[in-house]
């Protein structure tokens, strides 16, 4: 019913920035808060930031101070602004949203993106 497609993903240097952006699409009434994770291999999916439909964020202390997040309501699309990379960083980054289909029901379904890749390397 609702599709989460990221992209900007891939390699940066040490240092350098990156812009990953996720676009929801499908039968979406209204989408709540939104986020972004990260899975290093063999680490477990850890979260990066999220950010609610009001604008209030909320980061990791691995990232505060060099990614921000952000989101266009009218788009259905959100942010994530990946500066001062470190090698640390390297990890496939998910999206995830929390999405209302209907305008006469309250329940609130969970949805998450294919991942996409991205490598602080030099």
């Amino acid at each position: 019913q609702v599709q989460l497609v990221e992209s900007g993903g891939g390699l940066v240097q040490p240092g350098g920035s990156l812009r990953l952006s996720c676009a929801a699409s499908g039968r979406i009434f209204r989408i709540y808060t939104m986020g972004w994770y990260r899975q290093a291999p063999g680490n477990q999916r850890e979260l990066v930031a999220t950010i609610t439909s009001g604008g209030s964020t909320n980061y990791a202390d691995s990232v505060k101070g060099r990614f921000t997040i952000s989101r266009d309501n009218a788009k259905n699309t959100v942010y994530l602004q990946m500066n001062s990379s470190k090698p640390e960083d390297t990890a496939v980054y998910y999206c995830n949203a929390e999405i209302r289909h209907w305008s006469f029901s309250s329940s609130l379904s969970i949805y998450w993106g294919q991942g996409t890749q991205v490598t602080v390397s030099s």
